[in-house]
């Protein structure tokens, strides 16, 4: 029994040991995991010539992401989140909410987080809270028979869209949990203040705020 607790002892006193620094200036941690984006929708009214309260949506979307932090200080990292481009659906809303989908896009949010963590740099709970810049890179957008209908658009020359890529700022809180010196698994949630404008091919365009909750965890490594 006391050889048990000596053992029990050491290993504890070895896990704490292996916590030391392990969140301490210098360091670099990589994670994966996945992220969930909801749009948050505001939409404008589509220009004329359109019927009056045109409005989209935007759909959610789950994608493989993670990320790398750099610890300037034992309290102060730069953390910047990757991964696969995200697809949302653009949905017909207000006077045309029964139209279904009228689009769709692909974006890649690239963010850059300052992050103020919480708690010594050897504790195993750390929370944090983060302000970032995000730039919205849409791209490959599309566009249905549906928009073609409410456009004029026809078979032979059908509507496109494009949207403006847009800077928004980015509010995050979140936690790293480190199951020893290396590993850990972290979650946050943040808000990306995000706006672009939806151009047509036939001269019209809508301005939406898409503002979308954002929910991220992974499973990290630090070098």
């Amino acid at each position: 029994m006391k050889k048990f607790l000596r053992i029990t002892a050491g290993a504890a006193a070895l896990a704490v040991c292996g916590l030391a620094g392990a969140q301490s200036a210098g360091t670099w941690s990589a994670r994966i995991g996945v992220t969930h984006l909801a749009p948050d929708v505001s939409s404008g009214n589509l220009s004329a010539p359109s019927f009056p309260n045109t409005k989209v949506d935007a759909r959610s979307d789950t994608q493989l992401t993670g990320g790398i932090t750099y610890m300037v200080t034992d309290n102060f990292a730069l953390d910047m989140p990757l991964g696969l481009p995200f697809k949302h659906d653009l949905m017909g809303d207000g006077a045309i909410a029964g139209v279904g989908k009228v689009g769709s896009t692909k974006v890649i949010p690239v963010t850059l987080f300052a992050q103020y963590r919480f708690n010594a740099a050897n504790a195993a709970f750390r929370p944090y809270v983060g302000l970032g810049v995000t730039y919205a890179w849409f791209f490959d957008e599309k566009t249905t028979a549906a928009l073609n209908g409410l456009s004029g658009g026809t078979r032979a020359n059908p509507t496109t869209a494009r949207l403006d890529n847009k800077f928004g700022i980015t509010p995050q809180i979140g936690f790293v949990y480190n199951f020893n010196e290396r590993w850990f698994i972290d979650a946050a949630y943040y808000k990306s203040f995000l706006k672009s404008t939806i151009h047509l091919s036939t001269g019209q365009s809508v301005k939406v705020k898409f503002d979308p909750d954002v929910f991220a965890v992974g499973i990290g490594y630090r070098f």
